[in-house]
């Protein structure tokens, strides 16, 4: 499964953006997607997944102004993301999981894409 993150950008504090993940190669065996951040100095860290149903997770620092969604015909997962602070900050990254025991854990991905650049300026 190859993964490829888009979307990212620099942004005032108050806006938004649209991250897209695009998935191609053996999507059928995949289970859950997610979105994770890393700061810089920080470690990664869960922001939001979702799985083949639609059933969403998303980190308490994140819940209500981010939006997780995918459209599975496009094989595509998005992020929206909303009322955006200089914590947000990060360099995002898409990943993909095949049979994750737990949706908020990095380990439990198996497929990553590379990261899209997210800044917040206040």
């Amino acid at each position: 499964v190859q993964l490829q993150a888009s979307g990212g950008g620099l942004v005032q504090a108050g806006g938004y953006l649209r991250l897209s993940c695009a998935a191609s190669g053996r999507t059928f065996s995949t289970n859950a997607m997610g979105w994770f951040r890393q700061a810089p100095g920080k470690e990664r860290e869960f922001v939001a997944a979702i799985r083949r149903s639609g059933f969403t997770y998303y980190a308490d620092s994140v819940k209500g102004r981010f939006t997780i969604s995918r459209d599975n015909a496009k094989n595509t997962v998005y992020l929206q993301m909303n009322s955006l602070e200089s914590e947000d900050t990060a360099v995002y990254s898409c990943a993909a999981a095949t049979r994750p025991l737990n949706y908020r854990s990095g380990d439990e991905y198996d497929y990553w894409g590379q990261g899209t650049e997210v800044t917040v300026s206040s």
